[in-house]
């Protein structure tokens, strides 16, 4: 079994206007394998259609810029290439991600693009079970996490690689607990 480890940056705006839909614009993942095992890592930007201009929030919360996603595929490529790096009509796979938010963004956007959505629901939520492990009252964010387990966050907040690699060190740590 691999473990996908994922990360995605979205659109967003200041205030969260309910006439914008937000997109995918990021994916940042490292694959490890079942001995808690480093495999290989992903990251794609994305070239959003429905709204192609970022807004200077969103510059300035992810860290991408306007000519990142210009220069990039739009999601039904992108997504069909990471497909092909986890290997779902191959190996066995689980998608592992801190909430719900990416696995209903990977939903959403499928259907946005009239794709299969299916192989997504292969997903566990480990910012929940982390709760559970730690016996917290409520879910903490994931860079809080990576500290309390005496980590240090590498990269940059809110973008996808830097986050799933943060949260692959967790993930690892405590591999035999998660429940899937």
């Amino acid at each position: 079994m691999n473990f996908i480890i994922f990360d995605l940056e979205a659109t967003c705006w200041n205030g969260n206007p309910t006439d914008k839909e937000q997109e995918i614009i990021e994916i940042g993942a490292c694959m490890i394998n079942s001995f808690g095992e480093f495999v290989s890592s992903y990251n794609k930007f994305i070239k959003p259609i429905l709204n192609p201009q970022l807004s200077s929030f969103c510059q300035e919360l992810t860290s991408i810029s306007q000519v990142d996603v210009n220069r990039s595929d739009t999601f039904d490529k992108v997504i069909q290439h990471f497909q092909d790096w986890i290997g779902i009509y191959e190996d066995d796979y689980l998608l592992c991600s801190w909430g719900y938010f990416d696995k209903n963004m990977l939903i959403q956007d499928c259907l946005l693009h009239d794709l299969e959505t299916e192989w997504a629901n292969e997903h566990i939520n480990l910012k929940q079970q982390y709760r559970d492990i730690k016996s917290y009252r409520k879910p903490i964010g994931l860079k809080k996490a990576v500290v309390r387990e005496g980590f240090e966050f590498t990269g940059i907040h809110h973008r996808a690689i830097s986050d799933a690699e943060n949260l692959s060190k967790i993930f690892i740590k405590y591999l035999d607990d998660w429940k899937y």
